[in-house]
């Protein structure tokens, strides 16, 4: 995961900070020091690294941190602030024209990247606000590109304007404006050609296009994976095409996040979004302050609430709530919860968002065997509706037939529904858990009663 690495530096850093009761201007510099090994060891351009250390420095030696109350809780606020100012204190939005004005949105990247997938998450987040979008099939070079933009369109239910791969990509994107003006569809997305590498020809047929139709914003795709080569890329492309924005793909995955922590500084463009998986609902709003308080393990509960909300049938969630309150849930509703955070992006995506979690989330993800849920999901389904509404009924030559049905030992099965019976005598000894009283008690103050199956 994404800033694993620097998460548990920083915090080794701020545990020594906070065991302090007062601060002397070594102390600070001892932990800079060691802040600043940590961001350039998670790939952050030098020259950024540099200036970080200096502004947070500078006020961490004020006078009213070094003899304050709590200076190494001040300094943590510190950190905190100047990462949010790295990445952009302002969230950006997309510079979309209102109503049925058409913008024009063009995609640039080096192949890779994940542009033309990104290019499909876009238009369905677009879809979801209200926008009627039109992607738009200018990479005419890579083989099969034109058919995945296709294919990715109909997922999100977005029409994709394509003319094969003979036509010239400046023609296209001007039929495609024309098309996109007589069929009401007032965001147009071009997906334009990448290449393996920056070369003059790919820089002029994307300033072609730009000169050829109003372009409102060129969004550059870039891969976080790839770090400081991330950060060079976005100056390129800046310095000879211009970009208004960036959208940062596979920021799920095992990278040390030094393009997020540097894109914003170096090129002074805003990061509108990231690419957080592979699924095309896996496209997330980049949030400064937010994704700050991932890096200092502060977990992000503004982030869960929406997953939760966007991913959570709201009448199921209810209904949860209502056999919760009675202590009346049972298999059906086992799955459901599965299945609901399945939805939000497993357990990895849901503790990462936990504030105090930290350094522990790999503890707590070894101590939760996906595979098991897996089979515990074949299980349940191997289930009669009747024996999923009504556990009690399960006997031993029932739980024979299941534990067949789902390739396992009937001994998972028996363990299986020993856990659901002690899930049942633990919430009515804990009845404010989970909805069923005052506000706030667990994940159940997430709007609507969210249950974890473990």
């Amino acid at each position: 995961m994404a800033f694993e690495s620097l998460t548990d530096k920083l915090q080794n850093v701020f545990k020594k900070l906070r065991s302090k009761g007062k601060l002397t201007e070594e102390d600070v510099k001892v932990a800079l020091k060691e802040v600043k090994m940590a961001l350039l060891e998670a790939d952050v351009n030098f020259k950024v690294v540099k200036q970080f250390t200096k502004s947070v420095q500078e006020r961490a030696v004020g006078q009213d941190v070094m003899n304050g109350l709590n200076p190494g809780q001040m300094v943590i606020k510190i950190v905190n602030e100047e990462l949010v100012n790295l990445m952009g204190r302002e969230t950006e939005e997309l510079p979309l024209k209102p109503g049925n004005e058409i913008t024009v949105l063009m995609m640039a990247g080096l192949q890779g990247a994940g542009k033309t997938t990104t290019v499909a998450k876009l238009a369905g987040q677009l879809k979801s606000k209200g926008k009627h979008p039109l992607l738009v099939a200018c990479d005419v070079y890579r083989p099969a590109a034109i058919t995945q933009l296709q294919v990715n369109g109909e997922r999100q239910g977005v029409e994709v304007f394509s003319m094969g791969d003979k036509q010239k990509p400046v023609d296209i994107a001007k039929a495609a404006l024309e098309h996109a003006r007589s069929h009401q569809q007032n965001v147009v997305l071009i997906d334009t050609a990448g290449r393996l590498h920056i070369d003059e020809n790919m820089m002029q047929e994307l300033a072609d296009i730009k000169a050829a139709i109003p372009v409102d914003a060129t969004i550059l795709v870039v891969d976080a994976m790839t770090g400081q080569d991330a950060v060079n890329v976005a100056k390129t492309f800046s310095e000879k095409v211009g970009i208004d924005g960036v959208i940062l793909t596979k920021l799920d995955g095992d990278t040390r996040g030094g393009a997020a922590l540097s894109i914003k500084a170096v090129t002074g463009k805003p990061i509108y979004y990231a690419g957080m998986g592979e699924k095309l609902s896996d496209l997330e709003q980049f949030y400064p302050e937010r994704m700050a308080s991932r890096i200092l393990g502060m977990g992000d509960v503004m982030s869960l609430i929406e997953k939760v909300e966007a991913s959570v049938n709201q009448e199921e969630a209810l209904e949860m709530q209502k056999k919760l309150k009675k202590m009346d849930f049972d298999f059906n509703d086992y799955l459901t919860s599965m299945d609901q955070m399945n939805k939000m992006g497993g357990i990895s995506s849901i503790l990462g968002m936990l504030p105090g979690i930290g350094a522990k989330q790999k503890e707590l993800e070894g101590m939760i065997d996906e595979n098991a849920m897996v089979r515990t999901k074949s299980i349940i389904l191997s289930m009669t509706p009747q024996e999923r509404a009504n556990p009690s009924i399960l006997n031993v030559s029932r739980k024979n037939r299941i534990a067949r049905g789902a390739g396992v030992d009937v001994s998972e099965v028996n363990r299986l529904v020993k856990q659901f019976e002690q899930s049942k005598k633990m919430m009515k000894q804990m009845p404010g858990m989970m909805g069923g009283g005052r506000r706030g008690g667990g994940l159940g103050g997430l709007r609507g009663g969210f249950k974890l199956p473990f």
